[in-house]
């Protein structure tokens, strides 16, 4: 029988981790340009368990919106920026709206947005807004030890050649379009790096393409960008994220295998349960604190974890 190592601990400490994670929520910013693919990336990445097929983004509202909008996923709230690059007034607008929330505080006083995430087309050659936009409104704008929660995500990687050397059936790049994709991401890196100072490893994937309930495209590096968003989110708050993880596992089967993006974001959740353990008693931060398990025991905690809090609603 597989050793799960929450069974150690009593029902009593077992609410105590569950009611923390249930009191937490994670605010991600989402920001991008139209078209490049952010209500397929939200939706691929995370579901809604009152509409699984809806989109959680307004990526089909009209363009001229100066509004944004706010859609929550139990505890996860999704900001959704209005799309850049319509017109140099609307942009200064958006930009206003952006730093309004950025500046904003949660109950406890901290920073509401734990995570910006900034969506670019790997398909254009014309990053110019988004290097603004990272030095000149949301860098100033965030607290010094909140500036590693920036992710940079480039969608859309099967188009970035024009739908060239992509291999279909395997759902993967072929070694031309790695190079280009690793010659894209690391040009974004040093522009950010020679702008800002900051060293930001920007994630080349694949949200996938659904039309009619056809399958276009198939996700790829999802688990990987999962993993990033995992490592840049606060370690109490990143267990809360696991509920709304798409429980579609092919949509994060295909990556690069530069790593093993599954453990390490399972890891991640783990020491995040550990965190908070730490915060409630140091009895049981000690019973979980010193625990080493092998991945499968991982999944299994975290798996029952998820299903006490989900018996609990």
């Amino acid at each position: 029988m597989t050793y799960n190592p929450l069974s150690e601990l009593s029902n009593e400490e077992l609410r105590k981790i569950r009611d923390r994670i249930r009191q937490t929520k994670i605010n991600v910013l989402l920001v991008g340009g139209t078209g490049v693919g952010k209500s397929s990336t939200i939706n691929a990445l995370f579901q809604s368990h009152e509409k699984k097929s809806d989109a959680v983004v307004g990526e089909g509202t009209t363009p001229e919106t100066m509004e944004i909008g706010d859609y929550a996923l139990e505890n996860l709230v999704i900001w959704d920026t209005p799309g850049l690059g319509d017109s140099p007034e609307k942009d200064k607008a958006h930009q206003e709206k952006i730093v309004d929330l950025l500046h904003r505080k949660d109950e406890n006083n901290q920073p509401l947005i734990d995570l910006v995430f900034l969506i670019l087309d790997a398909g254009s050659r014309d990053f110019s807004s988004a290097y603004i936009l990272i030095r000149d409104v949301i860098l100033p704008n965030l607290d010094e030890s909140d500036q590693n929660r920036i992710l940079i995500g480039l969608n859309q990687a099967d188009q970035a050649m024009k739908g060239h050397y992509w291999n279909k059936e395997e759902n993967k790049p072929e070694s031309k379009l790695v190079e280009r994709l690793d010659e894209l991401s690391q040009t974004v890196k040093n522009r950010i790096k020679n702008d800002t100072g900051l060293d930001i490893d920007p994630i080349y994937y694949s949200a996938g393409c659904m039309i009619g309930g056809e399958v276009l495209s198939r996700p790829y590096n999802l688990q990987k960008l999962l993993s990033f968003i995992l490592d840049r989110l606060p370690k109490k708050k990143r267990v809360t994220i696991a509920f709304n993880i798409n429980k579609n596992e092919a949509n994060f089967q295909s990556n690069d295998g530069k790593d093993d993006y599954h453990e390490k974001a399972e890891q991640s959740i783990w020491n995040s349960i550990k965190e908070i353990a730490k915060d409630i008693t140091e009895k049981l931060a000690k019973e979980l604190g010193d625990i080493i398990i092998d991945p499968n025991n991982i999944k299994l905690a975290i798996t029952t974890l998820l299903s006490l809090i989900k018996k609990a609603k």
